[in-house]
């Protein structure tokens, strides 16, 4: 599978919240996470895409290390979470798709989320469900899909890769 770029809003480790503003082509910031909560791992967005939110795909960046809102990493799709988030409008798809930086020296050994720790898997959604909960909204995960799935779903979606 080829290596796709993702553009990074809110890296590893931050209790705040990035998102990009397309129009001002800045990163702004959203909000601040509850005490104690921080993003496990860098959160980003593919360029190119859109998701049933409206919002370009967003994607997970697995990696020993820390980047910065605006960074661009090359990375391999490993898997995706198949989720919904409750908005306005009622329940809406938000998937989160998994990827490993293609510099990364501990997680390249990951080829699918399969192979993936069940318990981070857990930690994940428990850490997805708590992010909504704290804006009042509710995440519901319907399924997790291996790496040739999610890079399925993500060429559909993206015709330059």
């Amino acid at each position: 599978m080829k290596p796709i770029e993702v553009i990074i809003e809110t890296p590893k480790g931050s209790t705040e919240k990035y998102s990009f503003e397309p129009v001002k082509n800045l990163f702004k910031l959203k909000k601040i996470l509850p005490a104690g909560m921080v993003f496990p791992y860098d959160f980003g967005f593919i360029p190119g895409t859109k998701g049933e939110d409206g919002d370009p795909l967003d994607v997970l960046v697995l990696s020993e290390y820390r980047s910065f809102p605006g960074c661009l990493v090359e990375c391999r799709i490993i898997g995706a979470i198949l989720a919904e988030q409750s908005e306005e409008d009622g329940m809406i798809r938000n998937d989160r798709f998994v990827a490993v930086s293609t510099l990364s020296n501990i997680y390249k050994h990951y080829a699918s989320i399969e192979n993936f720790p069940k318990k981070t898997l857990e930690q994940l959604e428990l850490f997805f469900t708590t992010y909504n909960k704290s804006e009042g909204k509710k995440f519901k995960i319907n399924k997790i899909v291996k790496a040739n799935a999610a890079y399925k779903m993500l060429r559909r979606n993206m015709d330059s890769i």
